[in-house]
């Protein structure tokens, strides 16, 4: 048995269309679908926020470095 789980959005129409490729050809499949509506609030899966970072980082850090100019060294084979 395999797990997926996505975020995705319903129409004005109320219908939820669901595509995703799955690695199994020419057989049945039993498919269980739980819908939970997102609270306004709560951010998107791929927001940085909800990865962790504090609202805002990105925008109050990016550069702001005001030391010598940052090299990155030959890295080898």
């Amino acid at each position: 048995m395999k797990s997926i789980e996505l975020t995705s959005h319903v129409g004005k129409d109320g219908i939820l269309k669901i595509q995703m490729p799955v690695d199994i050809t020419d057989q049945e499949v039993d498919v269980v679908v739980v819908v939970q509506p997102r609270l306004k609030s709560e951010p998107a899966a791929d927001t940085p926020e909800a990865r962790g970072w504090h609202p805002g980082f990105f925008e109050k850090t990016a550069g702001a470095w005001q030391g010598d100019p940052l090299t990155r060294p030959p890295q080898g084979k």
